[in-house]
């Protein structure tokens, strides 16, 4: 039987770069040979503890070394890791445990009473990843199968609870292969900038895996802070930046701060985890003389399903071509029970199948059934592709406005009311009505110093959009709320907004 594990990724560049730098982290150097004899230090006082292979072992740390020695050190052991994300509260936290069945959770000293505290409530061990250092290292990893389950992902979801991804080791080394050398190609001299969390899927498979899948190096950031950012770039001399569109927005507006130095050329930059906004692509592209390679993927497809590549050739507004090995296509998004492909360039939901395609909802079956039809993953997204193959992302399935009959796809909005002069950043939301069934609800932060009125606003989308698509109501809000991978929560804008009056967000909950 053929064996598999991702933590042959860490296990190859150590053999083959031992003394370069694989990681930094302030004034912190990890060497390739360091960070596996790390990582197999972890895996063997796992083993002490009574970890086996195929268990499941919760990870809660901050982009810091330490995330790394412990997501490899589980993998190492052979067992599963399970990825807690930092906002959560430890009874958010003890949730995730508690459905994985994780008996034990690796943490960062940073984040030690959530930790303790999840622990407690889940039944499990907590164990401080430092503290493992001193275990005589296992001598390699653990033999695993390619469908063995590597990762637990929990999904945001549009309601209740969040559900568990499974990805296994054959979906997460295959979708570091085609980032790694074959979309957009990584070299073994890139310094990368990790900003995104390394607890989800975009910041732990595209940046994290990818970079050190060809020995490069990666800068860490234990939390986002965009004039950071910018100086830890220039300072280590970073060439490729992987982000979500908040974060790109917020490094444009520190760039063009007054007293910004001149921002650090960027040889590669990727754009995902939710739509960046044309005007906001094309700013940055100017401002860092690069090109943002906008992509798309989901926690359920390891993530990387398309993206804009130099071979096919870029194009602002869309998510690309598909990645080698998967298969992107539109479907029928009115028929639930099998896939019905539709036309080129006729708009439906966005279905794919190939070797990112997740293994199935953690303990759900039926959900499993609902996602994987025919072999097709139906992601929920609604697209078009045109004659030349680029797929464009018009909404979430979800997240279709229906106003007085009409369809309102929320990107079309933002994408008109992101170029006013004075808006930051602008989230369109669809608002119970009971005339129209639903009313469009544009929620807007401002640039600093910038001045607009609801009305102003109004007006201006009024001016760019048909009548049935501009907003009737805008909100001018301080901040957005946002989720752990820094996603604006449309669903937590829905509710806190539902009320008439009701203006600002309540904070975001964690666990989304």
């Amino acid at each position: 039987m053929p064996t598999m594990s991702v933590a042959s990724i860490l296990a190859e560049s150590a053999r083959r770069y031992p003394d370069k730098v694989a990681l930094v982290q302030g004034d912190r150097r990890v060497t390739y040979a360091q960070a596996w004899e790390q990582a197999r230090r972890v895996a063997a006082a796992l083993q002490e503890r009574g970890v086996r292979p195929g268990d499941r072992v919760g990870l809660l740390a901050p982009n810091v070394t330490d995330f790394v020695a412990g997501y490899y050190g589980i993998l190492v052991m052979g067992a599963t890791v399970v990825p807690v994300p930092t906002l959560l509260s430890p009874r958010e936290a003890a949730y995730l445990l508690g459905v994985s069945h994780a008996k034990h959770v690796l943490f960062h000293d940073s984040f030690a009473g959530i930790a303790q505290g999840a622990a407690e409530q889940a039944g499990a061990e907590a164990v401080e990843i430092a503290s493992a250092f001193d275990t005589e290292p296992l001598p390699t990893y653990v033999s695993r199968s390619p469908e063995d389950v590597a990762v637990i992902f929990f999904t945001s979801g549009t309601t209740g609870h969040p559900k568990g991804a499974l990805l296994t080791h054959l979906n997460v080394t295959m979708n570091v292969l085609t980032n790694a050398f074959d979309s957009n190609p990584f070299l073994p001299d890139d310094v990368v900038m990790g900003c995104l969390p390394l607890f989800h899927v975009f910041g732990q498979n595209v940046s994290m895996n990818s970079t050190l899948r060809v020995g490069g190096t990666l800068v860490l950031l234990p939390r986002f802070d965009p004039q950071e950012c910018l100086r830890l770039m220039r300072d280590e001399k970073a060439t490729g930046f992987f982000g979500v569109p908040t974060m790109f927005v917020q490094l444009l507006a520190a760039a063009n701060a007054p007293d910004a130095p001149e921002p650090p050329r960027l040889r590669q930059c990727v754009s995902g985890g939710a739509s960046l906004p044309v005007a906001v692509l094309e700013a940055f592209d100017a401002r860092f003389d690069t090109t943002i390679h906008e992509g798309y993927g989901l926690s359920e497809t390891s993530p990387t399903i398309t993206v804009n590549q130099d071979r096919y050739g870029t194009r602002a507004g869309t998510v690309g071509h598909p990645v080698w090995g998967v298969e992107v296509e539109i479907a029928d998004q009115g028929i639930e029970d099998e896939i019905v492909l539709l036309p080129t360039g006729e708009r439906g939901e966005v279905v794919a199948r190939g070797h990112a395609v997740f293994a199935g909802y953690l303990d759900d079956p039926e959900a499993t059934s609902r996602a994987i039809v025919d072999g097709w993953f139906r992601t929920g997204d609604i697209g078009i592709k045109d004659e030349q193959g680029f797929l464009r992302i018009v909404d979430r399935k979800t997240d279709l406005i229906i106003r007085g009959g009409f369809n309102v796809y929320p990107r079309e909005v933002e994408e008109s009311l992101i170029r006013h002069p004075a808006v930051d950043m602008v989230a369109v939301i669809g608002l119970p009505h009971d005339e129209q069934g639903e009313e469009v609800c544009a929620v807007v932060t401002l640039k600093p110093g910038a001045g607009a009125t609801p009305d102003e606003l109004i007006a201006y989308g009024k001016e760019h959009l048909a009548k049935h698509k501009y907003p009737r109501r805008v909100e001018i809000v301080e901040t957005l709320p946002m989720g752990p991978s820094h996603k604006i929560l449309k669903r937590e804008l829905r509710r806190t907004l539902a009320s008439p009056g009701s203006a600002e967000p309540a904070e975001a909950d964690a666990a989304q």
